[in-house]
Parts: C-alpha cells; sequence; structure tokens
C-alpha cells in the first residue's frame, strides 16, 4: 500500500500528540515501576494484585496509538490511486505493412491475421474512442486520421497492403501527427491519446524509434508494443528465403521508454488475447479518489483490538 497524499495535510499536525503520548506512557511505567519496588514481599503482592500480562496493557495501548493515527490521517482527507474508465481517448493504431507480415507462420498470413485482431480490437472499444490506424513501412502513412466512425475505420484496416522497409521511428512520429488531428472536447482539451505499435520486424531505415519514444512520453502519451510472429517464420523474396523474426527487444524497450507495456504473439489466438490486454490499459486511466473511510476503517479495526486488550485484561481469567 503506497503512502497516499492528503486534501488538507494541514491537519496532520495532530499526529504530534501520538509521540507526546508514547513518551507519557513511559514515563507512567517508570513510576509504577518505582511504587512496585516498595512492596518486599513479593508473594503478599501477588494475593494483594492479580496479575496481568504486560504484553495486554502494551497491546492495548499500542492499538489506541494506531487509531489515533489512522483517524489523524482519515481527518486529513486522504487520497489514493484508482484506475477508472476513460470517457474519452484517442487510440493510434501502428500496424505492420512491411514485405515480412506475408510470412505464414500465423495463419493465413501475419497481415491477414493482424487485420482481423485489429478490427476485433477496435470494437471493443468504446464507441466515444477516436481510433486512427497507421501503415507503418519505409514510408509511414495515415490510413485514417482519428475517426469515431467505426466503419470507415474497418475498411481502412481491411485496406492495407504490403510495402517495403520497416521505418518504426518514423511510424511512432507518424502517429504523434496522426493524434494532433483528434477532435477536441467540449472544453476544447484534447482526449488523452496512446499509440498500439505492432511489428514482426528489425527497424529497417529512419528515425531512432528509442528518440520517438521518448517524444511520446514527453506529450504523455504512452506506447505500447506487440512483438509479433515467431522466431521461425520466413518469407521468399527475388527468389531468396528469408528468417523474419520479430524483435522482441526493440519493442520491449520502445514500450518502456514510451511510458508503457510490450507484448509478444505468435498466433492468431494469442494475439487476440494480447489485444485484450491492451484494452484494460488503454480503457482505464489513474485518477486520484478520497479514501477516508478506508482510514476510517483502519481506526475502528485498531480501537476494537485495543479494546478486547482492555477488557482482557480487566477480567479474572481461571488459574
Amino acid at each position: 500500500m503506497s503512502w497516499p497524499s492528503f486534501q488538507d495535510p494541514q491537519r496532520l499536525w495532530v499526529l504530534l500528540l501520538v509521540p507526546l503520548l508514547v513518551i507519557a506512557y513511559v514515563i507512567v511505567l517508570r513510576l509504577r515501576s518505582k511504587q512496585g519496588m516498595r512492596f518486599t514481599n513479593t508473594g503478599v503482592l501477588g494475593k494483594v494484585l492479580p496479575r496481568q500480562a504486560n504484553w495486554r496493557r502494551h497491546l492495548a495501548v499500542a492499538m489506541m496509538l494506531l487509531s489515533l493515527v489512522a483517524l489523524s490521517l482519515a481527518w486529513a482527507r486522504p487520497q489514493g490511486i484508482e484506475k477508472v474508465p476513460r470517457e474519452r481517448a484517442t487510440i493510434v493504431l501502428v500496424i505492420d505493412v512491411s514485405q515480412s507480415m506475408q510470412a505464414k507462420d500465423v495463419r493465413p498470413t501475419r497481415l491477414d491475421a493482424a487485420k482481423k485482431a485489429a478490427v476485433e480490437f477496435m470494437d471493443s472499444l468504446p464507441a466515444s474512442y477516436n481510433v486512427s490506424v497507421i501503415a507503418l513501412s519505409g514510408k509511414p502513412s495515415i490510413v485514417i486520421p482519428p475517426s469515431v466512425d467505426r466503419a470507415a475505420t474497418r475498411r481502412a484496416i481491411n485496406t492495407l497492403e504490403l510495402k517495403d522497409g520497416t521505418a518504426i521511428g518514423d511510424s511512432l512520429l507518424t502517429a504523434l501527427n496522426a493524434l494532433k488531428m483528434a477532435p477536441t472536447g467540449g472544453d476544447n482539451t484534447p482526449a488523452p491519446g496512446a499509440i498500439v505499435l505492432l511489428s514482426d520486424g528489425q527497424n529497417t531505415q529512419g528515425q531512432s524509434p528509442g528518440q520517438q519514444a521518448q517524444r511520446a512520453k514527453q506529450q504523455k502519451v504512452k506506447v505500447y508494443t506487440i512483438a509479433y510472429g515467431t522466431a521461425t517464420g520466413y518469407v521468399d523474396l527475388d527468389g531468396k528465403r528469408e528468417r523474419v523474426a520479430p524483435d522482441t527487444q526493440l519493442l520491449k524497450d520502445i514500450a518502456q521508454t514510451g511510458g508503457g507495456k510490450s507484448w509478444t504473439a505468435d498466433s492468431a489466438k494469442q494475439l487476440g488475447e494480447v489485444y485484450k490486454d491492451v484494452r484494460g490499459e488503454v480503457g482505464y486511466e489513474e485518477k486520484k479518489v478520497e479514501i477516508t473511510a478506508q482510514w476510517a476503517f483502519y481506526a475502528f479495526a485498531f480501537a476494537v483490538v485495543g479494546a478486547l486488550a482492555a477488557v482482557s485484561m480487566a477480567a479474572r481469567w481461571p488459574s
């Protein structure tokens, strides 16, 4: 549990009472100890006063002090972080269309399976979300700008075709430019943006992917990546067979730099599951919420334990 922030932190001054009470308790214990030394016949003392376990007394005091601390924190109106559904968002899907996407290690081909999964992911998003599609190639392009028109976006995804080259850095920059095209809300503020990048190859040209991921982070845009395909995938180009394994480390580094998460998918089914995880990430945002009731409950729980300890001291237990 992380330490909360507070709406009224000036009220935390009451916590200064806690060390004062601890000091007072220690002083009282020492005075009782000195009084106890006046009785030289401990056998008589044991018959006159009921024996009490020190740990019960200490437990009661400790619980009451903790209850006081929790009440003080509750009075200061603590705030915690909670994930809540986003009402608005702009999601940019960056889909690799390089020649390696014709590999058939994912049936029927990597690109066809990626199209289907992207459409299903888009359909799972709230209707208020803008969706844009970027074709990742040597010359990335905006296939459709941010839009809530699902039919148009679906057609844009299905029209993706194979092209030459893999410029991941340039594609990220194109995605950031697409986000600027998103319509603003009623208060003229843009919706939160996120980039979901699916690629099966290595960066072959263009700008540094790491630098563009850093730029996205500076613009408060998280970058999520999916390393797509198997390590044994291959394509036949110009009569030559080439292995086209995804660069999982590069995509992981991009996501880490961009403040997002990375996944791997080597089958159409697994890609669908990955998109479900992505949906859980981009569909929620972290917001501060007041958690006064939670700390009030902690105070109540500590008080109950302290009260039980006090009752156990007052009760005469059979020897």
